[in-house]
């Protein structure tokens, strides 16, 4: 081809990179800032963000603009010849929406001839066409369950196959940003949270589910029961009032306990306990001697870790991330209070090595007995009583998550969900595999091929009303009520700008959240004080708020 196919070549890798499109997209609407950028796209990081920006200057595709103020401002905007390219690639994608529908009927009467004409052509010998979707998911027990029982959806659609791709959190987010951002059409359903699904909706990574339900069939319809999906659940996962993904399980918090220390000790268990009441039995208990620790809770760094418990601490003190100014309070005396708390009782009644401790961990060490109490996630509670899975199976105790001053944000809200992947090729296919694994009719396999403890919790009312389920689950009216009760749109005391229990619904909390969390865990180490980790904080969350903007 050449120097100018080369040249060619060249421009259309930078276009279509990890980055540069979803960079593009952004500025289709409107001139923005650095930070401004960074908080659209999930998963880029600082430099990266810069190197994306010096090539699109580069290739004329957008426009830098410092401006002479304190302090300085550089805005990016497209050019002419930027947005030429966005109107090219715009008008491609309202192409592939505007006939999806020709060319699933296209596809249809092409795999129907196929199977008429066995022999006819090489490929006509598979029965048809077969659609292979792919999921992007987490690694955990529940997942793990559905991949086991994908074989019953295959059987019931010929048609269809289904590939798991098992990636950790964070890797998850960055590999479907880039798969979106570049159309490449590599997964077609992904695991998603709550925090995410609000940006994953307004960048487009997600797709509205309404159009999909809207096109079931009457008796589809009514066998899958929209409305016997938990309110809180999918008020989460609704945004502009469309449904963005639905729940594959959810949580709140809770506190466990073993019965037989307390029975022997004399002491009882409130239904409501506080967390002086809580830190107190802890207190009593510790005997690392005999590897029983008084307590455990999540020390390990990260957002999604440390801070969802931590979290629900500083609100139930009383304590706020933010005033209505988006002013940092990490320093106010309810914000210190809480998690010196939290801090002191870990450092005195905790497990060991608490900073390398998350939720495998402490489940884990709760299992074998090496625990009197732990505060976490509901999910835990059928792994801490199932006999298979369970030392103390039999002793286990359940309550609600600890409080303080108020019962607000005292316990969170969570759901690992599944979502379309806006650059998927088999939209209709996947939304098919979507409403299986989130179906009434998921629940009932469940039950009958691992019985009713392994069942994801936190989804369906007709669970809960199942005699099945509450025969075999103590804790369910623990948790759903915790579920149903927690309210992300008012989980403090004070107001506050945003909403959230365990996180702040902005996109630059994963960032500050971890680094935060990080200080934190230097003083439940012992290497620096509350009061220390706390200022060091402070200033590195008011210079990320400043730099994106909240902060003037």
């Amino acid at each position: 081809m050449g120097e100018t196919g080369n040249a060619g070549r060249d421009v259309l890798n930078r276009v279509g990179d990890k980055w540069s499109a979803s960079v593009l997209f952004l500025l289709r609407d409107r001139t923005r800032r650095f930070m401004d950028l960074r908080r659209g796209i999930a998963g880029i990081s600082r430099r990266m963000l810069t190197v994306t920006l010096r090539h699109l200057e580069r290739d004329g595709l957008i426009s830098r603009t410092v401006h002479a103020v304190v302090p300085p401002r550089v805005d990016y905007a497209l050019t002419p010849l930027g947005r030429a390219l966005v109107r090219r690639i715009g008008g491609l994608v309202a192409w592939a929406d505007t006939h999806v529908d020709d060319i699933e009927r296209a596809r249809t009467s092409f795999d129907s001839r196929m199977r008429g004409a066995a022999g006819a052509a090489p490929w006509s010998s598979q029965a048809a066409a077969t659609v292979t979707l792919t999921v992007a998911t987490v690694n955990n027990p529940d997942m793990v369950v559905m991949q086991s029982l994908t074989k019953d959806f295959e059987a019931k659609n010929p048609a269809i196959r289904v590939h798991y791709v098992v990636l950790p959190e964070n890797d998850l987010r960055q590999k479907v940003t880039a798969d979106v951002a570049t159309g490449a059409g590599r997964f077609d359903i992904v695991t998603v949270g709550t925090y995410e699904v609000p940006f994953w909706a307004q960048n487009r990574w997600l797709v509205p589910l309404e159009p999909f339900f809207g096109r079931m069939s009457p008796a589809d319809a009514v066998a899958y029961n929209r409305a016997d999906l938990l309110r809180p659940v999918m008020t989460a996962l609704t945004v502009g009032g469309e449904a963005y993904a639905l729940p594959f399980y959810a949580e709140s918090s809770m506190t466990y306990y073993r019965k037989d220390l307390f029975t022997r000790a004399g002491l009882v268990m409130p239904l409501h306990p506080t967390w002086d009441q809580v830190a107190g039995f802890a207190r009593r208990f510790h005997d690392p001697s005999r590897k029983v620790y008084g307590i455990l809770l999540r020390g390990l760094p990260g957002w999604g870790v440390q801070l969802a418990l931590l979290d629900t601490v500083i609100n139930t003190f009383g304590g706020r991330w933010f005033d209505m100014r988006w002013r940092p309070q990490l320093t106010s005396a309810a914000f210190t209070k809480a998690v010196r708390f939290y801090v002191d009782l870990l450092r005195s009644a905790g497990e060991p090595g608490a900073t390398t401790s998350g939720f495998t961990e402490l489940e884990t060490l709760m299992s074998r007995g090496n625990a009197a109490l732990c505060v976490d996630a509901t999910v835990a509670a059928g792994y801490l009583a199932n006999p298979r899975t369970s030392r103390v199976a039999d002793t286990i105790g359940f309550a609600y998550s600890p409080m303080k001053v108020t019962r607000k944000g005292s316990h969170w809200l969570w759901a690992w969900s599944l979502g379309l992947e806006g650059s998927s090729k088999h939209k209709a296919e996947a939304f098919k595999f979507l409403t299986w694994a989130t179906s009434p009719e998921y629940i009932k396999l469940v039950a009958a091929r691992r019985g009713w403890m392994a069942v994801p919790p936190g989804t369906r009312y007709s669970t809960y009303a199942s005699p099945g389920y509450r025969q075999a689950a103590a804790f369910a009216p623990i948790v759903e009520d915790s579920i149903t009760t927690a309210d992300p749109t008012d989980a403090t005391v004070q107001k506050v700008p945003y909403t959230g229990i365990q996180y702040v619904g902005i996109p630059e909390f994963a960032g500050i959240g971890t680094t935060v969390s990080q200080y934190i865990a230097a003083a439940i180490a012992g290497t620096d004080t509350v009061r220390g980790a706390l200022h060091k904080a402070q200033r590195s969350v008011e210079h990320t708020m400043r730099q994106a903007g909240y902060l003037q």
